[in-house]
């Protein structure tokens, strides 16, 4: 005789969406010199897709976007994994988004199976040179509008973490000025397509920036998802994850 036994996890689910919503709430949206804000858009109820935004001692922020392989719960649990670990590490390495990536993949690779890692771009925005210190572990490019409307590109320059245990990860710097805008992303952002199988690419994203009739990074955010769905005919086939940040 076989038994079986039918559990409703609909309201762990329920409460597992709220807990990743929670996640990526920001207790403030704004520093002397910077203003930011994001939004994330799953396209199940849990999803591989986060931002984050800390406060850190000595007037700095981390910014951080990433973006876990593959989607649905275990997208999510691995993305909880690497936002709880770039907050721990950023409060012990405030000034060092080099040590913070480097400590995200060590704890990443340990408890993970080979085929599931995530892309990073993890900034330190310091305040009293208005310089951005960062890594882009194989992460789309963010970047950089600058006020005169130049573009300049933050490259990924290694692998994603949890790739590889031995990889070293090094930070690189640009240095900002007031009316310079911060824009990161995920892949779910610039690979949406149209109806004719078109990708929206990172020139639709700048563009739909560029129209923006102001520089607020919460307008922006909204401008741009406006944007996007109008292209894709709001046809969501990836988490979507925008963030954006001004210089003051």
């Amino acid at each position: 005789m076989i038994e079986s036994a039918v559990v409703d996890v609909s309201e762990d689910w329920v409460a597992a969406c709220g807990l990743q919503e929670r996640f990526m709430e920001m207790p403030c949206d704004q520093t002397q010199r910077l203003t930011y804000k994001a939004r994330c858009r799953q396209m199940r109820a849990l999803g591989g897709d986060c931002f984050d935004m800390v406060p850190l001692p000595g007037r700095r922020v981390a910014l951080a976007v990433a973006d876990a392989s593959g989607k649905g719960l275990p997208a999510a649990l691995i993305i909880a994994n690497v936002q709880s670990s770039v907050r721990t590490a950023a409060l012990f390495a405030p000034g060092n988004p080099a040590a913070v990536v480097n400590a995200v993949n060590r704890q990443l690779h340990s408890c993970s199976p080979a085929d599931r890692y995530a892309t990073l771009f993890c900034s330190v925005f310091d305040e009293n040179t208005r310089t951005l210190h960062y890594v882009n572990a194989g992460h789309n490019p963010a970047v950089v509008i600058r006020r005169s409307g130049a573009v300049s590109w933050l490259e990924a320059s290694a692998a994603p973490v949890g790739c590889f245990a031995e990889t070293v990860y090094e930070s690189q710097a640009v240095q900002l000025y007031p009316g310079d805008l911060i824009v990161a992303y995920t892949d779910g952002i610039v690979e949406a397509t149209n109806t004719a199988g078109e990708e929206w690419r990172v020139e639709g994203l700048l563009a739909a920036v560029n129209r923006c009739q102001t520089r607020q990074p919460g307008s922006i955010v909204e401008a741009a998802f406006l944007a996007l769905d109008e292209f894709s005919g709001d046809n969501q086939t990836d988490d979507a994850t925008l963030l954006a940040a001004l210089v003051h």
